[in-house]
């Protein structure tokens, strides 16, 4: 079976068992995260949304991401990441949420961000924000799928 699948199941045992409740804020990814979630039955009881916020208007309008710090730090940055993910906190029911922003290529990257760049963030009410850099090889599609693998990862080791 898909690791990714593995590791949905796994956020489906431990959500369920603590009756809590993960958003996602998505941008390279497109709702990839969401559909590994989603794609375990039983979704409804830990699932609350998804924000697809592709664009830089989409991720003030929807996670309230400051136009300053996509100015200044940019869209892939752990900044932006960070303001994603309390932004689906805030702007949800849930507990945890989880926040990816790349560039999954094969265009896009720079000298400073190249293609596979990733910034994941996390957020967990009465907890502090985190959020970190992935560097990922491959296609497009291999960025993606190693996203939702570290982003769902990083969600498992945040509730330890």
């Amino acid at each position: 079976m898909n690791e990714n699948l593995e590791l949905a199941k796994k956020i489906s045992q431990v959500f369920s068992n603590n009756h809590k409740m993960i958003a996602t804020a998505e941008s390279c990814t497109g709702g990839l995260i969401s559909a590994y979630i989603t794609a375990i039955a039983g979704s409804s009881r830990y699932f609350d949304r998804a924000f697809i916020t592709y664009s830089n208007e989409a991720k003030c309008q929807m996670l309230g991401v400051r136009a300053q710090t996509l100015y200044k730090y940019g869209a892939v940055s752990l900044e932006t990441a960070k303001e994603m993910a309390e932004g689906a906190i805030a702007n949800s029911n849930a507990d945890i949420a989880v926040s990816v922003t790349g560039i999954a290529g094969p265009d896009g990257g720079t000298k400073e961000k190249p293609v596979g760049t990733v910034c994941i963030g996390v957020s967990a009410k009465g907890n502090d924000s985190f959020a970190e850099v992935f560097c990922f090889k491959g296609s497009r599609e291999e960025v993606r799928e190693q996203t939702v693998k570290e982003a769902l990862s990083l969600v498992l080791k945040s509730l330890v």
